[in-house]
């Protein structure tokens, strides 16, 4: 049997599968939200309230909602600072390799692609991870493409090591894995996991992923709650907005997130809010009835319903929407980014091509000016290990 014709809710040889009831509730709750109903009473209702509830939630995502974007964006940044002060942390994304095994039609790595393709060796992610360092930069996040033969665990755990010796916070978006691998990785040094869903609805992820292990839509959803028992601290959530309906695709989102923190109450949570971007040899791909009033929408509502939760404003949007989101909803923001192999070092050349085009270019001295500029504290890291 090709990959191709592959059953996208079963499970292929050596994936782990969880006794766990989230995925069901999730999908159920998604399929029966009806965003329509909600009018502008519940909403204020749910403006209102001090805590918000999961139909709470499901209001202020709603159309509705959208018609109370000033309030939810005062109250947003109101719990914002409530729960984090001025602080907006900083980090930057480090891409060691853009192999991957998966058809994804939408992404700029996916094996069809006709891309440079390029892997870091140790040396290399030492001499990046140092030019990084040296910008002020204690946070750093690890990505892979996702192939297992070019990227395999080991090669991964080796990054985390390097990494902990420049950075205090060590994180990750590579291809989701078993509990014990990512019991490996955080003893090698990760300290939390970030999974992209980007479709929360089966259906339209089967036809958006036609071959490889991310076809698998159940092992990719439980990746977060794998991670949290093998001992990572935080997890992060995140549907690509644009893919399918981006109202169900954040309710679902927010909802996971919800289930997993009231099952592992230590766990840190945190959302990434990316649109889809234009990629190499196809930049007609646009996040289609997502523009920047229904992201911010989408980013409020998530402030609003999970106020401890962090919030990553990527650079796949521009400068101007990102200063304007810093304390308002979003609590950390990445700079110096580049989203090609190898491009941190000066004399050394960009190896491998880029997963998407970027929006905001800007160095890591310039968003902290930035950050600095609306009024607020740039942090760097704030974990102490004892």
């Amino acid at each position: 049997m090709s990959e191709q014709c592959t059953n996208h809710m079963e499970y292929m040889p050596g994936m782990e599968v969880l006794e766990s009831d989230v995925m069901d509730q999730v999908i159920s709750d998604m399929h029966a939200y009806d965003y329509n109903k909600y009018t502008a009473e519940d909403v204020r209702r749910a403006l209102n309230h001090d805590y918000r509830t999961l139909e709470d939630f499901a209001a202020l995502l709603s159309p509705a909602g959208g018609e109370f974007l000033e309030e939810m964006a005062r109250l947003a940044k109101e719990e914002t600072r409530k729960h984090f002060g001025n602080s907006v942390y900083m980090f930057t994304p480090l891409y060691i390799a853009n192999y991957c095994e998966n058809y994804c039609i939408y992404c700029g790595f996916n094996c069809h692609n006709k891309i440079r393709r390029a892997k870091l060796n140790s040396e290399e992610i030492e001499k990046e991870m140092q030019a990084i360092a040296k910008t002020g930069l204690e946070e750093i996040l690890i990505l892979t493409g996702e192939s297992r033969k070019m990227s395999d665990v080991k090669y991964i755990g080796e990054s985390c090591k390097i990494a902990r010796k420049y950075f205090k916070l060590v994180g990750l978006e590579v291809y989701p894995m078993n509990s014990d691998e990512y019991e490996y990785l955080h003893k090698c040094g990760a300290d939390f996991v970030t999974v992209f869903q980007e479709t929360y609805n089966s259906d339209k992820y089967e036809t958006l992923h036609l071959a490889g292990h991310k076809r698998i839509f159940p092992y990719r959803l439980n990746a977060q709650e794998r991670a949290l028992k093998g001992g990572m601290r935080g997890v992060g959530f995140a549907a690509l907005l644009g893919l399918d309906d981006f109202r169900k695709d954040a309710f679902a989102t927010g909802m996971h997130a919800y289930l997993l923190q009231r099952k592992y109450p230590h766990a840190e949570i945190a959302f990434s809010c990316p649109r889809l971007r234009p990629i190499i040899n196809n930049d007609k791909i646009n996040p289609k009835d997502v523009h920047e009033p229904q992201l911010l929408q989408v980013m409020t509502a998530y402030r609003l319903f999970m106020p401890f939760a962090s919030i990553t404003i990527s650079t796949r949007e521009c400068e101007r929407f990102r200063d304007n989101v810093i304390g308002l909803t979003a609590t950390k923001i990445s700079a110096g980014v580049s989203t090609g192999i190898g491009s941190h070092v000066e004399e050394a050349e960009d190896k491998g091509d880029d997963q998407f085009e970027i929006a905001d270019t800007r160095s890591v001295d310039e968003v902290y000016e930035a950050i600095k500029s609306k009024g607020l504290q740039p942090v760097m890291n704030d974990y102490v290990y004892v």
